[in-house]
């Protein structure tokens, strides 16, 4: 698989599905599966029986992985952008494709 452009920490818009037009922070990427978990995004109720670990029981809400090709970095106006490599100062750096601003600190 090619490089990841997009990484934990980033600034995310949904592209398609139900949660479209919604942004969030990626908590977690998953490069094998290519998918990413964006907090409060795609979020699965789980039904869990009472145990001793959680005697209660009930719903959990856990945020499930969505595809990458379903999300897009957010630019700096909020909208989604595209990304693109560049070497600038001798580092190898992602570049928002819009504004030619860079991604990375």
């Amino acid at each position: 698989m090619a490089s990841a452009k997009i990484k934990k920490g980033d600034t995310v818009v949904v592209l398609s599905g139900k949660d479209k037009g919604r942004s969030g922070t990626v908590s977690k990427v998953l490069p094998k599966d290519g998918k990413v978990v964006v907090d409060g995004i795609n979020v699965a109720a789980r039904h869990r029986k009472p145990s001793q670990a959680n005697p209660q029981g009930g719903i959990d809400r856990l945020a499930a992985p969505l595809h990458i090709s379903k999300v897009a970095i957010a630019g700096a106006d909020g909208k989604p952008t595209r990304v693109r490599f560049e070497e600038r100062d001798g580092k190898k750096v992602r570049v928002a494709v819009k504004t030619g601003e860079t991604i990375d600190g």
